[in-house]
């Protein structure tokens, strides 16, 4: 007996996800019957978190949707700018994104960042409790049920990693706001507030400074911050003047 089968299209935004053989067109996909369609999505390995709807014979269905033989199956990617519904927008990222934790910090975007592997359901978990969009390249992890929201981050290059971030979400900028090393708020700080972190150098060359609210550290405008500033630019450039959803 043939067993019920469909006929699947993953968008081409999507195809790194697949096998090869499923990157063009319409491929056949045997079902069981009783399996979702979520579950046979993440089954061909696209994380939910990149879908952003299902169509069955022309009409949106939900994960839960359990697919019947010769229905055709279309996996469209998640429309940009994306909703996150439910509380300010604000990330997690795991251990292997600590630049671009970083640098959406030095943007002033709300980015907690776990520096050591807490495993991935002390993540998940934390994404739940602190209502945070979990940024991984694990899909492994962006497929756990826990997660409150989640994002697969493309690319391996921060420059990249950034760009993809920021268009997809377009999270409010605010620009040196944020310590880069806690995500604490940073406030105007005098010399003398933070002298004790100054080598003598530095005391005597500058004279504007900011300090962490949370961890103490301070900030001025040092050797790096060209560098810091090229970065900052550009973001708002390129994605800080568009309006938000």
């Amino acid at each position: 007996m043939t067993p019920p089968e469909i006929h699947v299209d993953v968008a081409p935004e999507l195809a790194l996800f697949v096998p090869h053989a499923r990157r063009r067109g319409s491929t056949a996909l045997a079902v069981d019957g009783v399996s979702t369609l979520g579950h046979v999505v993440e089954s061909l390995g696209v994380p939910l978190t990149e879908v952003g709807a299902l169509v069955v014979d022309g009409r949106r269905v939900p994960v839960g949707h359990v697919p019947a033989d010769g229905e055709s199956v279309s996996v469209r990617p998640v429309t940009r700018p994306q909703r996150v519904p439910g509380a300010p927008l604000r990330f997690l990222l795991d251990v292997h994104l600590g630049t671009l934790a970083r640098r959406l910090r030095l943007l002033g975007v709300d980015t907690a960042y776990e520096s050591t592997d807490i495993g991935d359901p002390a993540l998940a978990a934390r994404s739940a409790a602190e209502q945070r969009v979990l940024l991984s390249r694990d899909r492994g992890l962006l497929r756990r049920r826990e997660l409150w929201a989640g994002a697969f981050v493309y690319s391996t290059r921060p420059d990249d990693q950034l760009d993809d971030v920021l268009d997809r979400f377009r999270p409010e900028l605010r620009p040196w706001t944020r310590c880069t090393a806690c995500n604490g708020l940073l406030r105007e700080a005098t010399k003398d507030e933070v002298a004790d972190q100054l080598a003598q150098g530095t005391h005597r060359t500058y004279d504007v400074f900011a300090r962490c609210d949370s961890c103490g550290r301070a900030y001025w405008k040092g050797a790096h911050h060209d560098q810091l500033e090229a970065i900052v630019d550009r973001a708002v450039t390129e994605h800080g003047g568009r309006d938000t959803p």
